[in-house]
């Protein structure tokens, strides 16, 4: 077993768990639109026991497949609910100008020097 299996494998439940709702979810997709294993895996330019690993929610698999198999069922956008910034940073912030800078999008007197 790689190193990095090793520590995949003692991720924790509350990662593992939500990774295999995400696998069957996806799995459900598939099934629903009458694909088979191979002709999903065909689609997704990957292995069937690659898509597999990607339908079972093992950790491994990459984020690139699983943004390119919810492009393929048309659910690319639900990756903007994925880890969404806190309403702080999301914000637009409005940047304050000094009195001394004037009104923004008007040229003081003393910048007309032409």
């Amino acid at each position: 077993m790689s190193k990095s299996s090793r520590s995949l494998s003692a991720l924790p439940s509350q990662t593992i768990e939500p990774l295999e709702r995400l696998g069957l979810r996806l799995r459900a997709h598939r099934v629903h639109r009458e694909w088979t294993i191979a002709e999903m895996a065909e689609r997704l330019m990957c292995s069937p026991n690659t898509l597999r690993a990607l339908e079972s929610g093992k950790p491994g698999t990459s984020i690139g497949l699983l943004a390119h198999a919810l492009w393929l069922f048309g659910e690319i956008d639900s990756m903007e609910d994925v880890a969404p910034a806190p309403a702080a940073l999301a914000a637009k912030r409005r940047v304050r100008r000094s009195a001394a800078q004037g009104q923004a999008g008007k040229i003081a007197e003393d910048e007309r020097d032409f």
